[in-house]
């Protein structure tokens, strides 16, 4: 039967406060609009449920959509579990014989015939999730200390709480287990069961619509299983984009760094390993890179970094010692001519340019790539250029520079331009 009163406990969509564990594979902005769409699936298979009281427990500031026939509680207690202990003293007297059932805003695949519990000879129900939590929580009355200092958000938290219901003596039926949405594979999953739903229409337009490359570059450096794929191919040319290498000095790169004149400007610096090295070395050193995540990884590093694009004006032009395009950053813009012509503008007389070639000294390719996440999320293309040794150094001649050395180590191939003029 449908309980008395049903719960739902919600989080304004605020951005950057709910689903951060969707991001940075979705922007913040856009995790809260999954958000959205998950209350509101949640609340509309409330109502199709038609309980006698409907109550939102809720955090945060209130939206215009909060249904009109919905008493509206704020939360309160400092952590989780208190929240919860809170919602059922308010709602139930010890002496109270009304099923009252608390779900959850993370399961939008939610329907209204979930919510028909069989009551009969229990005195609670738990709907455990598949993270090891639960979905839904409820009783005929009010059991002190029931959920207060059971651990939240752990893969034991839905086995903590069976246990503690169990150890009051209560009689517990369990509902069917569900899946909440927490991380991009939740997310994924729970759209391909609910289709039709509110968070399944914008979850399938979101990833069907390319996203900005710094997206899936910055889920890539928060450790997200990200791919490269040529030419915007999903089947040839595909390699994982292991940002591991980018995390700590190679041998390579210590020799790359030991070649550094400072002031040193580290072009798609990444999370920073260059800026850092140099900055311990006592070499002055500025990263800058498009994406955000690098910047901050860089700068938690303790090393300098900006948010900027090498075309944009950057600090220092014409008075840089060394330029580093490591990494095959020379593809950078693919168009590596142009690039090295930037080069040029940003560093002094006599300075030099630090440039990753391909290990095919002969390569001279232009392309684009796209980034792509398992669960169906890709970039727009990105313009990109792979170049080997013989190649760069024509065209580092027309850009004013000349060739003064090139090395090859651990199967990585590099070259030192020195400024012409």
């Amino acid at each position: 039967m449908t309980p008395d009163t049903v719960v739902v406990l919600a989080k304004s969509p605020v951005p950057g406060r709910v689903k951060t564990r969707l991001t940075p594979t979705f922007t913040p902005h856009e995790a809260a609009a999954l958000a959205t769409a998950a209350i509101r699936d949640t609340l509309d298979a409330v109502s199709q449920a038609r309980p006698r009281r409907t109550v939102i427990a809720w955090d945060g500031p209130r939206t215009r959509w909060l249904p009109e026939h919905a008493v509206v509680h704020a939360q309160r207690g400092a952590t989780l579990d208190e929240r919860l202990e809170h919602v059922f003293a308010d709602l139930l007297g010890a002496d109270d014989d009304r099923p009252t059932l608390l779900v959850g805003m993370d399961t939008p695949q939610l329907r209204g015939s979930d919510l028909d519990v069989d009551w009969s000879g229990v005195d609670a129900v738990l709907g455990l999730s598949e993270d090891g939590g639960y979905w839904a929580i409820g009783f005929r009355r009010y059991h002190r200390g029931a959920i207060e200092g059971v651990p939240m958000s752990t893969e034991r938290t839905g086995a903590e709480q069976l246990a503690r219901l169990r150890s009051l003596g209560l009689t517990v039926r369990l509902l069917a287990p569900m899946r909440d949405v927490d991380e991009p594979g939740d997310a994924f999953e729970v759209a391909r069961l609910a289709p039709q739903s509110r968070f399944g229409r914008l979850h399938r337009r979101l990833v069907s619509t390319p996203c900005p490359p710094t997206t899936l570059f910055e889920a890539a450096i928060a450790g997200g299983d990200v791919h490269v794929h040529a030419g915007g191919s999903t089947r040839v040319s595909c390699r994982p984009l292991d940002v591991r290498a980018w995390l700590a000095m190679s041998a390579a790169d210590e020799l790359l760094v030991s070649r550094c004149e400072g002031p040193v400007l580290d072009i798609g610096c990444g999370p920073g390993r260059f800026v850092e090295a140099l900055a311990e070395r006592g070499t002055p050193a500025l990263g800058v890179d498009v994406s955000a995540g690098a910047v901050a990884q860089t700068s938690r590093r303790g090393a300098c970094a900006l948010l900027r694009n090498v075309m944009d004006r950057l600090p220092g032009e014409g008075r840089w010692a060394t330029v580093l395009l490591a990494d095959g950053n020379i593809g950078i813009g693919g168009d590596p001519l142009t690039l090295l012509s930037r080069c040029r503008e940003l560093v002094r007389p006599g300075a030099v340019a630090l440039v990753e070639t391909s290990p095919d000294d002969t390569v001279d390719l232009r392309t684009t790539v796209t980034l792509h996440e398992p669960h169906g999320r890709h970039s727009r293309p990105i313009p990109w250029a792979v170049i080997g040794t013989v190649p760069l150094i024509r065209l580092a001649g027309r850009a004013g520079f000349v060739a003064i050395e090139d090395w090859r180590v651990d199967g990585r191939a590099f070259v030192a331009l020195r400024h012409a003029g």
